[in-house]
């Protein structure tokens, strides 16, 4: 359920792997793609969900699993007994707690948030990070296998919690790494050394190597949007209420987030925090090369 920037890719692995997989979504191109490439299309989401003896959920925000889960027509009272959902969105911890506890009996719940953008969806390089009870963990787990690397992260909603400090860190480097290019290149530093430098050096990162090509091509990665930066951010705040201090270098990323996005509109790629320097300082990030994007390797 949920066929989009990264369920299609996911769906489409499940299917070469020879699993009989059911899907849905919203969009009917959507589900069409699915079925050219192997899937059956359900009706619905409660359709999809009692059809399935694991019914997988990727969708954008937690308050779009909720709808597709108790709205009218709603997958979770649909599932059957015997039968495991796992959501692979970055949700609320809680929320995914609350659903479970009202699932059908017999009716398992796993977290499974994922990392490794839409190329890993495509190749089967993900990270997933899944919490939930050992049985049902155990069950789903040789089926996410086909998807990238599975950890194991505790009980049900640790999932979410190890993908959100991984997006807490990415987002800190995303919101860095324009700042970098821009003092290297103010300073007479010529932008494809930097870059080669930083990348050979203790400032290497996920977002050096795979996040800058895009600010290099100026599409600034319009597969993940700052509308959904701000909404993990959003998560991570309210995570971060446990903890007891303030978390500095996370605020700092979630108010560059919201200045990128009050500049630029919240429906743009995510690079666009580095954009945003790039355009204020007069520097601009181009640079030549094969940028091939992401998504379509």
């Amino acid at each position: 359920m949920g066929l989009g920037n990264m369920g299609g890719p996911m769906c489409r692995r499940l299917v070469g792997a020879g699993y009989e997989v059911i899907a849905f979504d919203i969009d009917h191109d959507a589900i069409a793609t699915a079925v050219t490439a192997g899937a059956v299309a359900a009706e619905s989401a409660a359709d999809c969900a009692g059809r399935a003896d694991v019914f997988m959920t990727s969708l954008p925000r937690p308050d779009h699993v909720e709808t597709v889960m108790t709205g009218d027509d709603g997958a979770l009272a649909a599932l059957r007994s015997g039968s495991v959902w796992v959501d692979l969105t970055t949700n609320r911890k809680d929320l995914v707690i609350q659903l479970a506890s009202a699932a059908p009996d017999g009716v398992e719940v796993v977290d499974s948030p994922v990392t490794g953008a839409v190329d890993g969806a495509r190749t089967g390089k993900l990270t997933l990070f899944v919490g939930g009870d050992t049985k049902p963990v155990d069950a789903v787990t040789p089926i996410l296998d086909h998807l990238g690397l599975v950890i194991a992260c505790g009980p049900l909603g640790t999932g979410n919690v190890v993908k959100l400090v991984t997006n807490q860190l990415w987002f800190v480097a995303a919101a860095a790494i324009g700042e970098g290019f821009a003092t290297g290149l103010a300073n007479g530093v010529e932008l494809g050394t930097l870059w080669h430098a930083i990348k050979e050096s203790v400032g290497d990162s996920f977002v050096a190597r795979h996040d800058a090509p895009s600010i290099f091509a100026g599409h600034y990665d319009p597969s993940f949007s700052l509308d959904l930066c701000l909404k993990d951010l959003g998560l991570l705040a309210e995570l971060n209420e446990q903890v007891g201090t303030d978390l500095p270098m996370t605020t700092a990323a979630h108010q560059t987030f919201q200045r990128a996005a009050d500049t630029y509109g919240s429906d743009v790629g995510e690079l666009h925090v580095a954009r945003r320097i790039e355009d204020e300082a007069q520097l601009p990030m181009r640079l030549d090369g094969d940028w091939v994007p992401h998504w379509e390797k």
